[in-house]
């Protein structure tokens, strides 16, 4: 079946939790956190395949800067393009939105994700000392250069 990326809606966030909770590289949010609709300037999308929640993606925009702020994919589904699709849903509505650059922290020893990152065009911009817990771990800064900023 064909992947399909659309606009997170109330009645994924059961399979969205679930997700969260397979994925220990993810932020723990509560499922309010996933109301959308309730909280301004924020974006999230979900990944679908034959109607089953394969992934999703959380962002918030601020003036013209555009922020990752979680994105997890089913351990089943994984290195099946799932975060790539939504990353590239999200990086092509945030320059619709008339954001000039995105970004993302990472766990510095994420090298798949960083991988990810880096085939979209993310380049390490910092690094934040002890941002992670459990374990205690660094965060590289991530960003991207967004629409008619592009160089």
């Amino acid at each position: 079946m064909p992947l399909t990326v659309r606009v997170i809606e109330q009645r994924d966030v059961e399979a969205v939790l679930a997700i969260q909770a397979a994925s220990p590289g993810a932020a723990v949010w509560n499922p309010s956190d996933y109301e959308i609709e309730s909280r301004p300037h924020t974006y999230g999308w979900v990944a679908e395949d034959a109607r089953t929640v394969t992934g999703f993606l959380v962002a918030r925009q601020a003036a013209d800067e555009f922020e990752i702020l979680n994105i997890a994919v089913s351990p089943a589904f994984r290195r099946q393009g799932v975060a790539s699709a939504l990353l590239s849903a999200a990086v092509n509505d945030a320059e619709g939105c008339g954001a000039k650059a995105a970004y993302l922290e990472v766990r510095a020893s994420n090298v798949a994700a960083i991988g990810l990152y880096e085939q979209h065009g993310f380049v390490a911009t910092g690094r934040r000392k002890g941002y992670y817990s459990s374990p205690a771990e660094d965060a590289l800064i991530l960003s991207l250069v967004l629409g008619n900023s592009r160089t």
